[in-house]
Formats: C-alpha cells, sequence, structure tokens
C-alpha cells in the first residue's frame, strides 16, 4: 500500500510537471483583474486609444504588429518597448524590429501615463497588459470584433536585441515553418491561420516581397501564384529602384478595414507576401481559408481565441517582472 501511495505521488509529479507548469504563467490572468486596483482602467485605454486613432489610421497597424513581436519574443511583457541603452541593444534594434511604426510605441506610452495620471492607478498597471488592451481597441476601432481581455501580466525585466533571432515569422516562410514557429508558443496551425489575417491591415515596404515580382525563381522572374493583374499592379507601386521608404497596403481590398477580405484575396491570388499566398496554396491549411473566406463569424470568433491564446504566452508573474514606471526603461 506505501508503495503504492508512493507511485501514485511519483506519478503526480511528473503529470503536474508536465501539465500544470505550462498553464502557471497564465493561472493569473483573468477578465477584469483590475476592478479593484484601477476599475475605470479599460476606459481610460480606449480613450486614449480613440484620440491616438482619429490622428492616424497607422495607430492600428502599428499596434497590432507591437503586441504580435512582442509576445513572440520572451513572451507578452512588453519588453519590445525597452529602449536601448549603455552596452544594452534592446528588441526594438533588432533587423526585425527596425520597421515596427513609432505610433505603437506612442499610443502605449500615452495609455501609460493616462492611466498613472489616475493617483489610485498610479504605477498599478503594467505596460505589458495597456499594450494588451490597445490591441483589442485597436481591432474593435477598424471594424474587428471587441472581446474581453485577460489581464494581470507583469512587465519583463530583460530586453535584448539576441532574444529576437529566429523568433518572427518571416514573409519567405512556408506552410511548415509557420506552424512550427507558431507552435513553439503554444500556438494550433488554425490559430496560425487566423492571426495571419493581421495583415488585412496595415502596409510593407516593397522590399518585403520584391523576390516575388522580379526574381523568384530562374524559370519564373514572378511567383506563379501571384494574380497577374495584382503582380503588375505590384510592379508599378514598387519598381526596381523604389525609394526604400515607400511602402503599400497589405490588403489591395479593403486595406482600413479588419476584415475577412484577407482570406478572399487569398483565394485570388492577391496575397502580399509568400507566408500569406502559401495558407491558400498548401492544401492543408486552403480548407481553413476557405471556411473562413466565406464566414465572417467563424473567422473572428478563431481570431479572439487565438488571440486570447497569444496574449498568455511567456507571461511574467512574481519575481520574473514587474511593474514599469517607465514603459520604455527598467525601473
Amino acid at each position: 500500500m506505501g508503495q503504492f501511495h508512493l507511485l501514485t505521488i511519483a506519478l503526480c509529479s511528473i503529470f503536474l510537471s508536465v501539465c500544470v507548469f505550462p498553464e502557471t504563467a497564465s493561472a493569473q490572468l483573468r477578465q477584469n483583474y483590475y476592478a479593484k486596483i484601477c476599475p475605470n482602467v479599460e476606459n481610460i485605454v480606449r480613450g486614449v486609444v480613440n484620440t491616438k486613432f482619429q490622428q492616424t489610421f497607422v495607430t492600428v497597424p502599428a499596434t497590432l504588429r507591437l503586441f504580435f513581436h512582442d509576445c513572440f519574443v520572451q513572451g507578452c511583457d512588453a519588453s519590445v518597448i525597452i529602449a536601448s541603452s549603455g552596452s544594452n541593444t534592446a528588441e526594438k534594434d533588432h533587423p526585425d524590429n527596425l520597421s515596427l511604426a513609432g505610433d505603437g510605441f506612442d499610443t502605449v506610452v500615452k495609455a501609460k501615463a493616462a492611466v498613472d495620471n489616475i493617483p489610485s492607478c498610479k504605477n498599478k498597471v503594467s505596460c505589458a497588459d495597456i499594450l494588451t488592451m490597445a490591441t483589442r481597441d485597436v481591432i474593435a476601432l477598424s471594424g474587428g470584433p471587441s472581446y474581453a481581455v485577460e489581464l494581470g501580466r507583469l512587465d519583463g525585466l530583460s530586453s535584448t536585441s539576441a532574444s529576437v533571432n529566429g523568433k518572427l515569422p518571416h514573409p519567405t516562410f512556408n506552410l511548415d515553418q509557420l506552424t512550427s514557429l507558431f507552435a513553439a508558443n503554444g500556438l494550433s496551425r488554425a490559430d496560425m491561420i487566423a492571426l495571419s489575417a493581421a495583415h488585412t491591415l496595415g502596409f510593407s515596404h516593397c522590399s518585403k516581397f520584391a523576390n516575388r515580382i522580379y526574381n523568384f525563381s530562374r524559370q519564373n522572374p514572378v511567383d506563379p501564384t501571384l494574380d497577374k493583374t495584382y503582380a503588375a499592379q505590384l510592379q508599378q507601386m514598387c519598381p526596381k529602384n523604389v525609394d526604400p521608404r515607400i511602402a503599400i497596403n497589405m490588403d489591395p481590398v479593403t486595406p482600413r478595414k479588419f476584415d475577412n477580405v484577407y482570406y478572399q484575396n487569398l483565394q485570388q491570388g492577391k496575397g502580399l507576401f509568400t507566408s500569406d499566398q502559401v495558407l491558400f496554396t498548401d492544401p492543408r491549411s486552403k480548407p481553413t481559408v476557405n471556411a473562413w473566406a466565406s464566414s465572417s463569424s467563424a473567422f473572428q470568433n478563431a481570431f479572439v481565441q487565438a488571440m486570447t491564446k497569444l496574449g498568455r504566452v511567456g507571461v511574467k508573474t512574481g519575481r520574473n517582472g514587474n511593474i514599469r514606471r517607465d514603459c520604455g526603461a527598467f525601473n
């Protein structure tokens, strides 16, 4: 009997380490986390985001992309907002992050200032949570779903350029590369396909897809999966010696609306990146693209679920984090 009891404890210990500990990071996350700490926080953040949105639409894709780039590197801990200092080159100065638009950072900084302007809220709300709320708000402002966000993250204590290496998806990725990168963050292939629809908003510099319209392969200078008319339009907007600052819309049809037109574009060969179009050309992901192209509600439900899961990645708790006074600098 004693041996059986010990075996049970041993097995429980094994299963706990496998099944419970991966969830401990998100265990403290919950909706209405600040109800007794800073009850009006979501309205305060939403007000700042709304003002910023009215100043420039770039607020939407900039904030959404900032959230992705934060969560995929060391988790959702606002480490991407830290400025480089002294001998430390921070995440934001890694080549993969240099194209993050300043309006995303500015949105978080302004929202943090507004929250901290309330005496009872001062230094009580993390930058990571503010970025999470702001991301939800920009999605809703651009026509996407509004959803309840889980809160309770702490801000990270480190931010290095080196930590970004190999953590972010590239425009040339195939389905296997995308699937494995998202799986490393606990996200399924369906989550990946849903989150890829963030490309329904925003813009890209020509260099990110130039290979598809000029030197795809020896046999096909233009990627044959690209719609021919769309390829010609891209060549017109992005001539070979184009100014590197020129950027074009990711979604050629509804570039300022968060919608499922992204998937309809893929059906027509109008995915801007290889990593977009492959979702339709690969038979493993094609059925999901077709389903969401025809059902806005099915897509939105999947997107909200995927965003909630993304928001749980690498959450900092206890001694592994704190609440930054200045989102761009460690305390």
